[in-house]
């Protein structure tokens, strides 16, 4: 079960740079998705997404506040791509998305969009697991170029797709 929202009335955002929604239920408690989420992060992200120059060799979330979000390319550098900035396991956390509209590192958070992953335990067990990317604004009119690409079929949708198959492998 996967959502997108895409306008929120009453928000004064324009609607090409509204946030982007997916959820969905996973069978699996909250510690186990997010666990799979970010410490697995690798077992499940796709080699074909990243921003580097080569191949991606390996994708790593840094559990902890001020963690980078980074891939390792077949030539040896790292590409940061992220950087926690809020960290509250198994609840929550919330990253910088540190990519421009042309798919490039932006170093400078202020000009970037952000991404939060909640993780919200079900009376049956399961895990409702919400991902919001947001702050598009912030990239000036090139966010709607990004809020395309994230909301995009190879976008959130597939990637939390992803993730639910791997959360769910020993359920």
């Amino acid at each position: 079960m996967s959502t997108i929202n895409a306008t929120d009335m009453g928000t004064g955002v324009a609607p090409d740079l509204q946030p982007v929604r997916k959820s969905v239920r996973v069978r699996a408690n909250a510690a186990r998705a997010f666990k799979v989420f970010t410490e697995g992060f690798d077992s499940w992200w796709p080699r074909t997404h990243h921003i580097g120059d080569s191949p991606m060799v390996k994708s790593v979330i840094e559990g902890h506040l001020g963690g980078r979000c980074y891939t390792l390319q077949e030539d040896g550098v790292e590409c940061k791509w992220a950087e926690i900035t809020v960290w509250e396991p198994p609840k929550r956390f919330v990253m910088a998305w540190l990519i421009n509209s042309e798919w490039k590192s932006e170093p400078d958070a202020s000009k970037c969009s952000e991404v939060e992953v909640a993780f919200t335990p079900q009376p049956d067990g399961s895990t409702l697991v919400e991902l919001e990317h947001r702050n598009f604004d912030r990239m000036g009119a090139p966010g709607a170029s990004m809020r395309t690409g994230v909301a995009s079929e190879g976008g959130w949708g597939m990637l939390i797709a992803l993730f639910q198959t791997e959360v769910e492998k020993e359920a």
